[in-house]
């Protein structure tokens, strides 16, 4: 199986603690080869054993049964998240500012129409495919754009990342 980047919503934030040596240790019990983790957010780099839709539902099984809390789990390939950076719709002021947001899945038509039009403030938003893109006017910690928001207006749950860790992650899984 090829390396995945692999995203876990909400981890270290709230009541989600996970020590990023425990997380691969769990993806290599799940027979993950390749493991490796970047910065303590959620972030794994693997080949899974098997279909990475299984794997990724075996990888929330498994946080679940260990921590009592239950975490989406994303994942891509590498060519996929290229892709969402190559399609990023708008002009990058600060990486810091500009997110791609996975998803758990393709949001219906209507939830994306209806999504885009909502006023954000500053803030700007397009869905493209799975992913929806974001660039915060004042960042990701002073939006209305929250993750309830985003999973309530369109459907699906995500986990956002910043244009300089999805590049970092893009980086790594290539390497």
């Amino acid at each position: 199986m090829s390396r995945r980047i692999v995203l876990i919503r909400a981890i270290n934030v709230g009541g989600a603690k996970l020590p990023m040596a425990e997380l691969r240790e769990i993806a290599t019990d799940l027979g993950a080869d390749d493991v490796s983790t970047y910065i303590a957010s959620g972030n794994l780099l693997c080949s899974p054993p098997a279909e990475p839709e299984q794997f990724d539902r075996a990888l929330e099984a498994a946080m679940e049964d260990r921590y009592g809390w239950f975490r989406e789990v994303i994942s891509r390939t590498p060519e996929q998240v290229r892709a969402a950076l190559d399609v990023h719709p708008f002009d990058i002021v600060d990486d810091k500012y500009s997110y791609v947001y996975f998803l758990t899945g393709r949001p219906a038509p209507d939830k994306v129409a209806a999504f885009e039009r909502k006023d954000f403030g500053q803030d700007i938003v397009r869905v493209i495919g799975s992913d929806l893109h974001i660039r915060y006017a004042d960042g990701a910690g002073r939006s209305t754009l929250t993750a309830p928001a985003i999973a309530r207006g369109l459907g699906v749950q995500g986990t956002g990342r910043n244009l300089r860790t999805v590049r970092k992650l893009l980086e790594l899984a290539v390497s």
